[in-house]
């Protein structure tokens, strides 16, 4: 049952703004910005923020390849498979991918007791069980979904991905699960190159603007959450799907974004499914606009929830 006396919680961790040398920050200050933003306009207060502690290595290890994470600890990674993270390997970054993927655990317990729990990073989708890619070195989303069911909080997990980038590594570590249910909806020509297999993926043209964006969401998730009967709900709310958006290559609007966050929180909400929502990717090139854009699901869960 969601309680009435809901109470948003926040995980924030400092070290995702700082944790990098100069030069690679943007658009890492989103995760400063961000919640400087929320405070200002009332819609939280420092109540509602915790920074989270560092996971325990054995809910790692529930979901990544053991020598995979010894040699990312170790900073042993070859130059191939730094570069394909995009990152500059350090001890800094490799704390900082622990304490977001423990944000989203923490996150994701409040959920079961609120209904809702936020991550204001997170959403490392491309990071697969046994290697990092494309800015994610440790797969928080997967990370949670097996704590829950390793603790027996849930049985079945559904995944909604709407970041503009399939969800690949997600989709690998849970490629042949039956209690995890991997939904992707993204740009089909954009990164990664070479998908992989979600249990559902909608792949859309260049250009899909909100009309049609919003119709085939709430028409697959519809469905998706009827016929998985989901438990749980881990929402990657990315919003590179943004027309401004240097890496999307779709045409979604700002009202497009709210539209879309109302629908799958709503759904959450209706159906007394807790939800957790993980940030994901953004990449226009004024930071306003993603901070207006990241925005838009807090005071939603604030809305809805409160």
């Amino acid at each position: 049952m969601i309680s009435v006396f809901f109470m948003l919680k926040v995980a924030h961790s400092p070290l995702y703004a700082h944790s990098l040398p100069e030069g690679h920050r943007f658009p890492m200050e989103k995760y400063s910005l961000l919640p400087e933003q929320l405070l200002y306009e009332g819609t939280l207060t420092q109540e509602n923020f915790f920074i989270p502690d560092l996971l325990e290595e054995k809910w790692i290890l529930n979901t990544h390849d053991a020598h995979y994470f010894q040699r990312l600890k170790n900073l042993e990674l070859t130059r191939s498979e730094i570069r394909a993270t995009g990152f500059p390997l350090s001890e800094g970054l490799v704390r900082r991918e622990i304490q977001i993927a423990s944000g989203s655990v923490q996150a994701a317990v409040f959920a079961l007791e609120h209904g809702i729990g936020m991550n204001i990073a997170g959403g490392t989708h491309h990071a697969f069980t046994d290697r990092g890619e494309g800015f994610c070195l440790l797969n928080d989303i997967a990370i949670t979904a097996n704590f829950l069911l390793e603790n027996q909080l849930s049985n079945r997990v559904l995944v909604v991905d709407l970041d503009v980038h399939q969800g690949n590594g997600t989709a690998q570590i849970f490629q042949h699960s039956t209690d995890v249910f991997t939904f992707s909806m993204h740009g089909a020509k954009n990164y990664p190159h070479r998908k992989e297999k979600s249990h559902l993926d909608i792949s859309l043209p260049d250009g899909t603007a909100d009309e049609e964006y919003l119709d085939k969401l709430n028409h697959n998730l519809s469905l998706v959450l009827d016929k998985f009967s989901p438990d749980f709900i881990i929402y990657q709310c990315g919003v590179d799907v943004l027309s401004s958006d240097q890496l999307g290559r779709l045409s979604l609007s700002q009202q497009g974004v709210k539209l879309r966050d109302d629908f799958v929180l709503s759904n959450a909400r209706n159906r007394q499914i807790p939800i957790m929502c993980c940030m994901g990717g953004g990449y226009s090139k004024q930071i306003k606009v993603i901070i207006e854009a990241h925005a838009h699901v807090f005071r939603l869960a604030q809305e809805l929830y409160s």
